[in-house]
């Protein structure tokens, strides 16, 4: 009896023994093969340069209104930041004693207009008389120089006139332009002097408003060379072409056109400026507004764009991305990344059109090491991104 429970048990620490053994086998399937990383392959494009300069809107023409002549304002005949026509009366100066002068100086020209025709005669007559020698020659001398003064007095005259005539015209003051006017710095009362130096007010022209701009004189030396080598090429009609960013961030609706460049690069700030002209009949721009305005400087035929999550800087700021090889392996590869477009690193060197750029699984790899390139594919906005991007708008 004894005999057979040993048995048994010895059979059963088999079986136990057994099992165990099958639990700790090596796991079955297949052997993990190369890592997958989403890739993006670069294309040589047509890429429009364009650059952001931070600048201030300035009116179009600006006149300061000022007397010409002294006197009392009668009358304020427009009203304060209304807008008004070239020509239109603004002001009008106490006219009366400008009038008297006017008159006064009319009738001097009258009375010395009337003493030359007896003179004239007088001056014939002795001629006649001189030729038969009734009269000696100092008495012709003495009539033809009284002529002459008269004369004379009659040319004074008429500059006394229309000297008059000048300072009355200029008792009423009218716009030299036409724009908005501002401020008023007087009333129906004051006086006014000839020339001073504060203007009555100011007139400023904003249909067409110019903007004013800022560039390095740096960034501008690069753009020459670009445009003289050829690997900038100017973009037909519409080059020139601006347009423009309001302080809350809002495009302003009409473009605007490059106008000049500046000869004088200024000593504090190394930098040049641009003036630009908008069209602003609705007056939303204002003189001395902070604006940002989008300038194209050229085009590129041949432009490599590489994403800008496959680029990575090391502790200098080189930047380098990633590629899959022709042979299917990782390549790093050092790039010369010039600025931002977008999403987009524009590329100097470094790539060319058809490398694939790794951009999804860059902490699994390491340079030289067989990948699995797929096509990568942006992950989808979430529900409450999606739900959000109407209100957004």
């Amino acid at each position: 009896m004894k005999r057979c429970r040993v048995v048994g048990l010895l059979v059963g620490a088999m079986a136990v023994a057994a099992g165990c053994g099958r639990g700790q086998g090596p796991a079955s399937g297949p052997p993990a093969g190369p890592v997958e990383v989403g890739v993006v392959t670069v294309r040589a494009e047509r890429v429009v340069l364009t650059t952001e300069l931070p600048g201030r809107t300035a009116a179009y023409l600006v006149a300061e209104v000022r007397p010409q002549v002294n006197g009392l304002i009668q009358e304020r005949t427009f009203v304060e930041g209304s807008s008004v026509q070239k020509g239109a009366l603004l002001y009008q100066i106490d006219p009366a004693p400008y009038q008297a002068t006017y008159e006064q100086t009319k009738a001097a020209l009258a009375v010395a207009e009337a003493a030359v025709p007896p003179i004239k005669l007088r001056t014939e007559r002795l001629k006649e008389l001189v030729a038969i020698r009734a009269v000696g020659q100092q008495d012709l001398d003495e009539a033809s120089a009284a002529l002459q003064k008269a004369e004379a007095g009659v040319a004074s005259a008429r500059a006394s006139v229309e000297s008059a005539r000048i300072n009355l015209s200029y008792t009423p003051l009218r716009a030299p332009i036409s724009g908005r006017t501002g401020k008023s710095s007087v009333t129906p009362g004051a006086l006014v002097t000839a020339y001073q130096p504060t203007p009555l007010v100011t007139i400023q022209q904003l249909d067409p408003i110019y903007v004013d701009v800022t560039q390095s004189s740096a960034d501008l030396l690069r753009l020459r060379r670009n445009l003289e080598s050829g690997a900038l090429m100017r973009s037909g009609p519409v080059a020139g072409k601006v347009k423009l960013v309001l302080e809350d961030g809002t495009p302003y609706a009409r473009e605007g056109t490059l106008q000049f460049r500046d000869v004088t690069v200024e000593p504090t700030t190394g930098s040049v400026v641009l003036r630009m002209v908008f069209p602003n009949p609705d007056t939303m721009l204002l003189p001395g507004m902070f604006v940002r305005a989008t300038v194209e400087e050229g085009v590129l035929e041949q432009a490599i764009l590489a994403p800008q999550q496959g680029v990575t800087r090391d502790a200098r700021g080189n930047a380098s991305v990633f590629v899959v090889d022709a042979s299917g392996k990782v390549a790093a590869r050092p790039i010369v990344a010039e600025r931002a477009i977008g999403d987009r690193w524009l590329v100097a060197s470094g790539l060319a059109d058809g490398d694939r750029v790794i951009v999804q699984g860059l902490q699994r790899i390491q340079p030289g090491i067989p990948v699995k390139a797929v096509p990568f594919v942006p992950a989808a906005p979430s529900t409450s991104e999606a739900a959000a991007a109407p209100a957004a708008k």
